[in-house]
C-alpha cells in the first residue's frame, strides 16, 4: 500500500470525525464515522490499484473527505466549489461504495484485474444521469378493476376515457443540495408551468443538510409556481420534518398550500377535484391515516388525490379512499436497469417489498410513484433516472 494513500486515509477519517464532534456533537459524529469509516475500508484495500494514477487518485480521495467534512458546517456551495470538490467526491465515493464486492475478492486473495475498473466507470455515467432530468408524458387510467393488485401495472390498454384528462406535474424529492442547484429547481418549477397543467402537486422532501438553514434557497427556486396560485399544493416528506419552518416560509411565500393531514378541493378545467396532504409518519401509519380520511370523506363526483410522500404507506390507506395516491421518497430505487428499459432496482435485490417507481394497484385504488426531482443519500443516480413528467389521469368508463 502507497504510504501516502494510508496517511491520507487516516488523516482525512480523523480530521472528519474530529471536526463533526467538535461542530454537530457525538451524534453526527458517529453517523460521519460510520459513512466515512466504510469508504476509507473500501479505499485501503484498493489502495495498490490506485497507485497506478497516483495524482488522480489522491485529489479524488482528498475530494471525498472534503465533502464529508464540510457537512459539519452544512450550506449550499458556490458553483466552482460544486465543479471542484462535490461533484469529484461524489463520483469518487460512489465508484468505491460500488467497488464493495471487488475489495472483499482482493481481501481474500482474488484479483479482479479489468474488472475494477467497472464500478468507477457506472459512477461516471451515474455522474452524468445526476445532472439531467428526464421530460415525459405518461397516462394513468384510475377505476380499472382488472390490473393487478400487487404488480406494477403496464400502460393502459385503451379503455373508455374522458375526454379531457386531469394534467398534474409531480415534483418530488428535488432535494436541493449538491446536485440540485436553486438554478436547476428553478428551471424545473419553470418548466412544470410552462406545460399548463391543471396542478401542480409536490410531494415532499425539498432539502438537503445544505439547503435547511435558508428559507430564500427554495422560495426562489419554486418562484416561477407563484404563477399558479391556488393550483400549487404539497405535502412533507420526511427531510422536511428537520426543518418545517423553513419548508413552510418558502411555499407560503409562493402561494404554495402545504397540506399536513389537510385537504382542499380545487375547481379545475377537468373538473373538480379533492387533494389531501397526508403528514409524513413512522409510526401509527394506519390509524393516522384512517383519521385524516374520516375527518375529510369523498365528496361525490370529485376526484380525490392523495399526496403520500412514502409509498410504503399505500397498504395502510383505508381501502376506496384515493382514486389516485401520488408517492415518492424512493427516488425510483436510484440504482437500476429503468434507462435500459427494465423495472428492475437495487431495492428489489434485497428483497425489499416497497414499491419503488410507477403504476402501483390495490383493488381499485391506484397509486404513482415518482422516480424523483433529485436525489440524496447515496451520492449518485445509476439507471434510474429523475423524472420530470406530466401526468394525464384518464377514469375508466366503470368509474363514470
Amino acid at each position: 500500500m502507497p504510504w501516502w494513500f494510508r496517511d491520507v486515509t487516516l488523516g482525512g477519517f480523523l480530521l472528519v470525525v474530529t471536526g463533526a464532534s467538535i461542530v454537530r456533537g457525538r451524534q453526527f459524529a458517529t453517523f460521519a464515522g460510520v459513512v466515512a469509516g466504510i469508504y476509507s475500508l473500501i479505499a485501503l484495500e484498493l489502495a495498490p490499484v490506485f497507485a497506478r494514477v497516483a495524482p488522480l487518485a489522491l485529489a479524488l480521495h482528498v475530494a471525498v473527505y472534503v465533502n464529508f467534512l464540510m457537512l459539519t458546517r452544512p450550506r449550499m456551495r458556490p458553483l466552482a466549489f460544486r465543479v471542484m470538490i462535490s461533484w469529484p467526491g461524489a463520483f469518487f465515493w460512489a465508484g468505491t461504495l460500488l467497488a464493495l464486492p471487488l475489495a472483499v475478492a482482493r481481501a481474500v486473495g482474488l484479483e479482479p484485474g479489468w474488472f475494477l475498473g467497472l464500478p468507477y466507470a457506472l459512477a461516471a455515467a451515474g455522474f452524468v444521469q445526476s445532472l439531467r432530468t428526464d421530460a415525459e408524458e405518461i397516462h394513468l387510467v384510475v377505476g380499472d378493476l382488472h390490473a393487478s393488485a400487487t404488480l406494477p401495472l403496464p400502460h393502459p390498454r385503451g379503455e373508455r376515457r374522458e375526454a379531457r384528462p386531469l394534467r398534474i406535474v409531480q415534483i418530488s424529492d428535488p432535494h436541493l443540495g449538491p446536485f440540485m442547484s436553486v438554478r436547476r429547481l428553478r428551471q424545473i418549477a419553470h418548466n412544470a408551468v410552462a406545460k399548463k397543467p391543471d396542478l401542480v402537486l409536490l410531494t415532499g422532501d425539498f432539502l438537503t443538510m445544505e439547503s435547511q438553514s435558508d428559507p430564500e434557497l427554495l422560495r426562489v427556486a419554486f418562484e416561477p409556481l407563484a404563477a399558479m396560485t391556488g393550483r400549487v399544493l404539497a405535502c412533507h416528506g420526511n427531510h422536511d420534518q428537520e426543518a418545517p419552518k423553513t419548508v413552510r416560509t418558502a411555499l407560503e411565500a409562493n402561494g404554495i398550500a402545504l397540506l399536513v393531514d389537510d385537504a382542499t378541493v380545487v375547481e379545475t378545467g377537468a373538473g373538480r377535484v379533492h387533494v389531501v396532504g397526508m403528514d409524513f409518519s413512522w409510526r401509527d401509519r394506519a390509524e393516522n391515516m384512517k383519521r385524516v380520511c374520516d375527518s375529510h370523506p369523498r365528496l361525490p363526483g370529485t376526484t380525490r388525490i392523495v399526496m403520500l410522500h412514502d409509498p410504503g404507506a399505500f397498504k395502510h390507506l383505508p381501502e376506496g379512499e384515493a382514486d389516485l395516491v401520488l408517492s415518492g421518497h424512493t427516488h425510483g430505487g436510484q440504482i437500476g436497469l429503468v434507462s435500459l428499459g427494465f423495472s428492475w432496482t437495487v431495492l428489489r435485490l434485497f428483497g425489499i417489498t416497497l414499491p419503488d417507481h410507477g403504476f402501483w394497484a390495490r383493488g381499485r385504488d391506484r397509486m404513482y410513484v415518482h422516480r424523483g426531482t433529485g436525489h440524496y443519500g447515496f451520492p449518485l443516480r445509476i439507471g434510474v433516472p429523475s423524472e420530470e413528467s406530466v401526468l394525464s389521469v384518464h377514469r375508466a368508463g366503470s368509474t363514470r
